[in-house]
Order: C-alpha cells, then structure tokens, then sequence
C-alpha cells in the first residue's frame, strides 16, 4: 500500500508541497482501492470474454478478450497466475519489443502502478503523453491476479497501435525484480515472448442448429508430444463404412487439459477419391516412414489456430463429405509448439465435426485465388517489401459462376515464410468495390479459417485480385514460387456457396515476356546469364546480379506484362477457352484507405501511471 512520507513538524504552517503531492496521492490511491473493490461486483464475468488465448508456453499469462463494435473498442483480462513485480503487455507490427505499444504494470516492492507506454527503436520505454490502455480494475483471485482494462481500436496518437483486422502480433513480459520507475525496465533483459491472434473476430450471429446433429471427432490417439520445439503430426482416420453424404456445419477444437499453449493449430483434410484404400498411419508428418500417398490427403475439411473459436457455416450451406465420389480417409495433421522441450506430454486433442443427415440448400466450396504455384513468379534477394499480385479475370468469373453468382463467408490466407501482407480485392468493371478479406500483419505461422464479417457476393464478370507483400532482406538469392518452404505463394482459399465447378482461379506471367526479361537482363550485363534452354527459370533468376536496374525491371514486367490464366474445374482442367497472354485487369478507382476513427480525447489527462493496491509483492 502507499506509504505517506512523514516529514518532521514544521514551524511554518505551510504544507510542504512533498506532503500535499503525498496526501494527494494517498487519497487517489484510497479511491482507487475503493474503486476497486467497488469493481469487483460490476467487473464483467468470464462469459462476457468469450475469446481467450494461453499468451506463454507454461499458461502463468491467459488473455480473454471481448470486441465492442458500437464502442470500437477491445476489453481485455488478463489472469496472471504468478504474479512477481509487474508485467508487460502490448501489440508490435511483427512481435518485436521495439517501437511497441504498451500496457505495463510494475511494481518498486511496495507500491504498485498501471501506465500505457511505448518502447522506441533501441526498447527503451517511455511514459505515453495519451494514456489509452484504460485500467478498468484488478482483483485477487485464488488463482491469480486479474487486470481488467480496455483499449480502443484506433487512438490517432502516432505512438500507439492500430488494431484492425487480420492478425495481431501480442508481446508480454514478465518483471522479476523490482523496479523504481517505468524508465528503469530493462527490456533485453525481460522474460517475454509473443502470441499471434486475431483480435476483432466477426460479430456473428450463430445459426440455429438442427435437432438431429449428430458429432465425430478426429482425435490424436493419444500421442506422446516429441520433446522439439515443433513437430507436425500427421494421423490417418476413417469414415465408417458406407458412409452416406452430410453436410458439416460447424466443428470446434478439442484440446488436452493441459496442453492448451503446445497445440498451436490442427487441420483435418480429405483424401482423394481416386484411391480406394489409404494406409493408416500415426507419426511426425516429416517422418520417412510417412507413406507418400498422404501426399494425396489435400482437401480441407476444417482448420483451427491458437485463440479461434467453433466454426459456423452459414445456415444455408453445409460443407458435404461422405456419399458417393467422396473418399472415406481423413488426415489430421497437429502442429505442436514445444520451446520449453517438455518431455512425455501426452495428448488427443483435435477436432470435433458437427454434421447432419439433413442437407441443408447449398454445398459450400472452397476456391483457391491468388498465384500458380510456378517460378516464373520471383521476388529478389534484400527486399523488405516485394509485391506479387495473381488474378481471377472477370473472363473466368464470367464463364464459370452461376448467373445469381456466389456468396463468400470465409477465407484462409497462405504465402511461406516471406509473407507479410495478404489482401484480395473484388473489382467490378474496373472499380474496386470491396475487400474479401486482408491482413497487413499477416504470418505464415498463423493461418486461420476465419469467418468474414460480412458475406462479399461475387457474380459473373467480376475480378478477385489477390496481393502478397513479401520481406527478402535475410536471403541472399531470389526465391520463386513453388512447393518448398523457401519458395513463394501467394493463396486464397475462399470458401462460398453455392458449389461451382470453378476450384482454381489463378494466374502467373506469361513465360514468353519472362523470357525476354532474362534476355535484356543478359544484354545490360557483362556476366553472360546463361539463357539455353536446358537451364531451367530458377536457375535463371538465381544467375542474376540484383542490381536496382534489375530489380525495377521485374517489378515493371510484372506490373504489366500479359498473364497467363489458370481457369481450373478440379486441379488440372481448364475451362474452355484462351487462357494465355491474357490482359492484366485495369483498374480505373481503387478503394479509399479507411481513415482512422478517434475517440474524442479524454480531457488532457497527465501521463501519470495509475497506483494500484496489491499489497507488497514478492516473489
């Protein structure tokens, strides 16, 4: 509790301006207990959190959070199980505790305080001059202390984090020692780490469910985790046998008690209907002993991540599996996050599938937009941000959707280990009309199947343009597209209703202007870049000195060279039609960029931390 610092009797009797600022504070410090406590009966209850994410390996740190639309703001609770001197909380463009904003509770071993903060360039921190983490409350609990506090969307303050849609890169850290101001932390020296959530999850009104629902679940067999920091886990199941076609209307995680911060995300798909049988198998996905036909198990049925919650489809449309034309095997693929190298976890967490023998009056479908998987498509070594586009053309649209066209819910974003940004545009005669989904602080180690706040209809003649910002800067030669991990994609996989034959709406450049690129490359240079036709276009780009000539000759080839179209029914079909050396769109109006909406400020209040009464901490 706050200590008043008596001060020896004075003749004078004046106060000493030490005393009044001592009273003063004593005073706040009494109202915000009584605050406190007087929160405690109005702070809001777990249900109203519906969201919660373990924030570090060992689950001392759980966040639960709820959105307010109305109020564009995001009330968070924070349990912290072991609390020791304070702790730090806040969002980062990519996770780092560099230029960070900041919501930091710290303790001097007697007197506690709450302030909103921000780290600069080098990680020191700084007191903000616009307190926006509003403090809403703190009580003790047997099972730790809870920090209630609230965080507008946008604050306009340049110093803060702008939370909008797609994914959020959360960093936390834990004080060990005391500490006698905010200045004082040390962030190099903090026990931290980092979560990645979607923190404005759609607003969605849940469909009724019919009555005879029934359940499966696609489960680890109880598996022992693999004492590494990550493992892919790969196991076989199947329908029974006979198996009817169903609709799946939504499906839920089922996570091991325990195991909530090492199951990082799971995924179930469908095999192909091609093959009658399909070995069983129960091991690491990279295991030599995985049989390759599970190479063949690439449909998604269902994909959960870390902090997602149950799946609805829409209540008119069902995503069908089962019947005729529809393989029996299913592949659970697990990805286990193991930093602190746990040793003999068991677990059989996995997915719950919620299905009905009543189909409902839609199949959905999944399509994938954005690139060909293909090498003609590069970006250069040192880039912090190379843009690739691929596009659906309205000649593809026009052809394949149904007159009444179609309605996309959700969408899952995909690019490898160089992606940063993923948006996907829809454009109708030239003038863009709507995002379907985008995420400016995308990572390929977080991908969701997430619901869209609102259903984008798309009809025929119109274009879907999918854009993929990459960062090269800690590679040394180009990356093309391709199926490694160190090559590139640039994926939609939008899922809608109704069910057309269109599975694949992609492009890449044409080859032939790739080629005259490799040969005005090969003329402004005086190392031959060797152009037989025996060596192959990932060779080529490897050859290439990357000058900024160079460089900028790629970006404008790819700004408006013809495109080579992938109109697809299933994997390989094309629709009838030219596909090669087709026209990039044009684009006459783009979207207007939102601007930031600013609460109105809240009165010029000082940048002072809030006192807290936790009593004496320690460890």
């Amino acid at each position: 509790s706050m200590q008043t610092s008596g001060s020896k009797p004075c003749s004078c009797p004046s106060l000493k301006l030490r005393e009044v600022a001592s009273m003063y504070f004593t005073m706040i410090a009494v109202f915000l207990v009584i605050l406190v406590v007087a929160l405690q009966g109005s702070v809001p209850r777990g249900s109203d959190f519906p969201y919660k994410v373990p924030l570090d390996p060992q689950g001392l740190l759980e966040l639960s959070w709820n959105v307010s639309y109305p109020e564009q703001a995001v009330n968070f609770q924070l349990l912290i199980r072991d609390l020791q001197f304070g702790l730090l909380f806040g969002m980062s463009d990519r996770g780092e505790f560099e230029n960070a904003d900041l919501a930091v509770l710290w303790s001097d071993g007697h007197n506690s305080y709450f302030g909103d903060a921000w780290s600069d360039a080098k990680g020191q921190l700084h007191m903000d001059s616009q307190q926006d983490y509003q403090l809403l409350g703190a009580r003790k609990a047997p099972e730790g202390l809870y920090l209630l506090f609230r965080r507008p969307f946008s604050t306009c303050d340049p110093k803060d984090y702008l939370i909008e849609d797609g994914t959020v890169h959360l960093i936390y850290g834990i004080l060990e020692k005391p500490v006698h101001s905010l200045q004082a932390i040390n962030i190099s020296a903090i026990h931290g780490g980092l979560q990645r959530v979607q923190l404005l999850k759609p607003n969605i009104t849940i469909p009724e469910l019919p009555s005879d629902m029934k359940t499966m679940e696609i489960t680890a067999p109880d598996v022992v985790i693999p004492s590494q920091e990550t493992t892919y886990w790969c196991y076989m199941a199947e329908l029974p046998e006979d198996f009817p076609k169903h609709h799946i209307i939504m499906y839920e995680p089922v996570i091991t008690a325990g195991n909530e911060a090492l199951v990082h995300h799971m995924e179930v798909f469908q095999c192909a209907a091609e093959f009658d049988t399909f070995p069983h198998y129960n091991g690491p996905c990279d295991s030599k002993m995985k049989p390759d036909r599970l190479n063949y198990c690439r449909h998604v049925l269902a994909a959960w991540a870390m902090g997602a919650q149950a799946f609805y489809y829409p209540e008119e449309a069902g995503l069908a599996f089962g019947g005729p034309g529809s393989s029996r095997y299913l592949r659970l693929e697990i990805h286990y996050h193991n930093p602190l190298v746990f040793k003999g976890r068991r677990d059989s967490s996995g997915i719950r599938l919620y299905y009905t023998a009543t189909l409902r009056r839609h199949d959905a479908g999944i399509m994938e937009l954005g690139l060909v998987y293909t090498p003609v498509m590069a970006i250069p070594p040192g880039e912090d941000s190379f843009i690739l586009t691929g596009y659906c053309t309205d000649k593809c649209t026009q052809l394949a959707l149904p007159a009444a066209g179609i309605r996309i819910f959700a969408s899952q974003l995909h690019t490898h280990l160089a992606g940063r940004k993923v948006v996907t545009v829809l454009s109708r005669d030239g003038r863009e009309q709507q995002v379907v989904n985008a995420d400016g602080h995308y990572s390929p180690h977080f991908q969701e199947i997430r619901m869209l706040k609102e259903v984008v209809a798309v009809f025929p003649g119109d274009e879907l343009i999918t854009t993929c910002t990459y960062n090269t800067e800690d590679r040394s030669r180009a990356t093309v597209g391709g199926f490694g991990i160190l090559e590139e994609m640039c994926v939609n996989y939008v899922h809608y209703y109704p069910q057309t034959q269109l599975e694949l709406c992609k492009s890449a450049v044409d080859p032939g202007y790739l080629h005259r690129y490799f040969n005005l490359v090969n003329r402004f240079n005086d190392e031959e870049v060797c152009m037989c036709p025996q060596v192959s276009v990932p060779q080529q780009f490897f050859s290439i000195p990357w000058n900024t000539f160079n460089r900028d000759v790629l970006k404008s080839l790819y700004a408006f060279a013809p495109i080579s179209m992938h109109c697809n029914k299933s994997s390989a079909v094309r629709f009838p039609g030219e596909w090669e050396k087709q026209p990039l769109p044009t684009i006459t109006e783009r979207l207007q960029e939102p601007v930031p909406h600013c609460p109105p400020a809240p009165g010029s209040q000082p940048a002072a931390p809030v006192p807290l009464n936790l009593g004496k901490l320690r460890r």
